[in-house]
């Protein structure tokens, strides 16, 4: 561990370690415990926090170089007061460690400049070429389709929920067939996402949801094809790859298809994902709280809207970052990819 903190640049008197009992180790940044926030690393200058630059696919068989999150911010991010990520069992390695970092840095960098298309109310389309609505179609194979959906963003108009299952079902998948060349690992993902044909249905845990009305309790112990949940979160708390979910409470505007909340991605760097290219491709976390918050407002345009938006004080911003149960609008949960290889993933439901 020591010398993986070496290697990324992390000097020594940044984090603390400490061995609480059981032959555990407990990594922490050296930061007040009641520092939680992730959100401004970037700006601390004894970090040093650079982009990354990773090359990925392009249309035509090409490939883009693309500037991304740096593994040294995912792992101060992890490193951070706010919430506790176990190693364990067969994970306790810091090959999972380091997996399990590189993984969350290509579901960043793929999300990182999105434009696909927002149905704003209306029917979803997909590329008819690769996909029946959300299904694959069998001529090809799932990676195919879900590459598709990257390369060819203008034939895809889907609601922030897809874009989300979409980035983490290709991101995760790329990363253990073209990243590590691992067929066995890959060919797990592949097993999994295909379990009941529909690759996008339950990447994430049914529990997720449990949150909104006509959740079916029997669903609560249904597990993620890709993903798992983590709760209690601290606010300011956010590690590259983490899904987020910010709630609209307003029930006006939650009626609208599409504006019950908002999925999104955090990329590092204080930014969250912009799947449209609404924002510049990226929001700041008071972009994105006010974003959801301004839809009670009519806000669903800033362009067509601007003169409806009701601005928002540093304590609005405090409130809105609470749970909804607290007035807020941001769920104590993040959803992260599972340790492949490195756990025993949880058995899918019989199809």
């Amino acid at each position: 561990m020591a010398a993986y903190l070496r290697g990324l640049g992390v000097d020594k008197n940044l984090v603390v370690r400490t061995e609480p009992a059981d032959g555990m180790l407990v990594y922490t940044l050296a930061t007040p415990e009641a520092d939680t926030d992730t959100l401004s690393l970037k700006d601390r200058k004894a970090y040093r926090i650079k982009d990354a630059r990773l090359r990925l696919p392009a249309a035509g068989g090409r490939t883009r170089v693309v500037s991304t999150v740096s593994e040294k911010e995912i792992l101060l991010a992890l490193l951070q007061h706010g919430r506790l990520t176990n190693f364990s069992g067969a994970g306790c390695a810091l090959d999972a460690l380091r997996d399990h970092v590189r993984l969350r840095q290509h579901v960043v960098a793929w999300t990182d400049r999105l434009s696909w298309v927002w149905p704003d109310g209306g029917p979803a389309n997909w590329n008819t070429r690769h996909w029946d609505k959300g299904t694959p179609r069998a001529k090809f194979r799932v990676d195919q389709a879900l590459l598709d959906a990257f390369l060819n963003q203008g034939k895809y108009r889907i609601g922030c929920y897809a874009a989300t299952k979409l980035s983490y079902a290709h991101a995760v998948l790329d990363y253990h067939v073209r990243v590590k060349k691992d067929a066995a690992k890959a060919a797990l993902v592949r097993e999994r996402l295909m379990h009941d044909g529909e690759p996008l249905d339950g990447v994430e845990p049914a529990a997720m949801w449990d949150f909104e009305q006509g959740f079916d309790p029997a669903a609560r112990d249904v597990p993620g094809k890709l993903l798992g949940i983590r709760r209690g979160i601290a606010p300011d708390n956010f590690v590259p790859g983490d899904w987020v979910y910010l709630l609209n409470t307003d029930p006006a505007s939650a009626a609208k298809t599409g504006y019950e909340g908002s999925n999104a991605v955090y990329l590092g760097r204080g930014r969250f994902v912009d799947y449209y290219n609404d924002h510049r491709h990226a929001y700041t976390y008071r972009e994105k709280i006010d974003e959801v918050y301004q839809w009670r407002h009519g806000v669903f345009r800033r362009s067509r809207d601007a003169d409806k938006v009701q601005a928002l004080a540093d304590e609005d911003f405090a409130r809105l970052s609470k749970a909804p149960a607290e007035g807020g609008l941001l769920l104590d949960l993040r959803v992260v990819p599972y340790l492949f290889g490195y756990e025993d993933l949880p058995r899918l439901p019989t199809p």
